[in-house]
């Protein structure tokens, strides 16, 4: 039986008003990216300022940014005051630029017109199970993003942004203190893996990547002084993992991958980590039936953008049952990211 509370608390009445409301996120979105465009949130950050004063700043017109920001004032964005002056509310801050936590650069990748167009082949998704990237494109994201290194730039920072924000929430999370020797398993720029050090002053670490990625975690890793104790491997993950860890980090890289992938990945880290060795994988896991939650939404990104899904705890206990493992315990944070601890068998 589907779970009817979520309509129960709302007026029967409004019912048609709520569905319309919802119909128009697009506008929402759209809104939030062209005011992350043009900066709006930095201009307000020292005080108040009128739309005709953040028009002339921003070269656009003042009648219809005037028209914007009021909309997004009425969802939490801005607070509008008299003579069409305006200022950041809380949630407001987080598209200013250099903030911890910024989602300036999400919020423009959402709205991208190329991101756009991939959204609308959604439908298209769904009828034919595959993703709408390569449907609208004709090439696979890297191989796009390659082409289009503005369009990657901004990508690369939203990700950026995104993992700076979560690592404090996940290290409280999960106790790496038993942990001798850790492998980060595709670790990019070796932000997690050098906090992680910084934490535990008796482990070593080693950051496994590819060429150019492994190559710019060098400075990460110096400039966070855990360098002596961190070892960069150069590598593919679908050809092997190195060995010898007693922990393994998989962040953020089993949602990119189908099963068939994802499973090549797990049993070059079964094979890699030492007897007894752990598992520790970062990633959102869909909760059960109606359940709001953040990863049914991304699952959605993932169906367009490429192969991957996010999964339910049910699908990891199986995906890692496969690969010779089996799920110690799975841990909610307050990022939107849990950890399952994984051992092998």
């Amino acid at each position: 039986m589907f779970n009817t509370e979520a309509v129960n608390q709302t007026n029967q009445k409004h019912l048609p008003e709520t569905l319309l409301q919802m119909s128009n996120g697009a506008f929402i979105t759209q809104s939030i990216y062209v005011a992350a465009k043009l900066g709006i949130a930095d201009l307000l950050k020292d005080g108040v300022k009128s739309s005709d004063e953040l028009a002339k700043l921003t070269d656009v017109d003042a009648q219809c940014l005037y028209r914007m920001l009021r909309a997004l004032s009425s969802i939490g964005i801005f607070v509008e005051g008299d003579n069409r002056l305006f200022e950041l509310t809380q949630l407001g801050e987080y598209l200013q630029t250099d903030i911890p936590g910024s989602m300036r650069s999400f919020a423009i990748i959402l709205g991208e017109p190329w991101f756009w167009q991939i959204c609308g082949s959604l439908f298209n998704s769904v009828k034919t199970g595959k993703n709408a990237f390569e449907n609208v494109f004709g090439m696979k994201p890297f191989t796009y993003l390659a082409q289009h290194p503005e369009r990657a730039q901004i990508l690369c920072e939203a990700i950026n942004a995104f993992t700076s924000s979560s690592i404090p929430v996940l290290l409280a999370s999960y106790d790496f203190s038993a942990v001798s020797k850790l492998v980060d398993v595709s670790g990019g720029q070796g932000t997690f893996i050098a906090e992680i050090l910084k934490l535990n002053p008796k482990m070593k670490g080693i950051l496994f990547d590819r060429l150019p990625v492994a190559q710019g975690a060098r400075h990460v890793i110096e400039a966070k002084g855990v360098a002596q104790r961190c070892e960069i491997v150069e590598g593919n993950f679908f050809e092997f993992v190195p060995s010898g860890g007693d922990a393994y980090i998989l962040k953020h890289i089993l949602h990119t991958c189908n099963d068939e992938s994802a499973l090549t990945i797990l049993k070059n880290c079964h094979e890699a980590m030492v007897d007894n060795g752990k598992l520790i994988i970062f990633e959102a896991v869909i909760p059960p039936t109606n359940k709001p939650s953040l990863s049914k939404w991304f699952d959605l990104h993932i169906l367009l953008m490429g192969d991957g899904r996010e999964r339910t705890e049910t699908e990891y206990r199986e995906l890692l049952g496969a690969a010779g493992f089996t799920v110690r315990k799975i841990i909610a944070t307050q990022a939107p990211v849990d950890v399952i601890e994984a051992v092998k068998v």
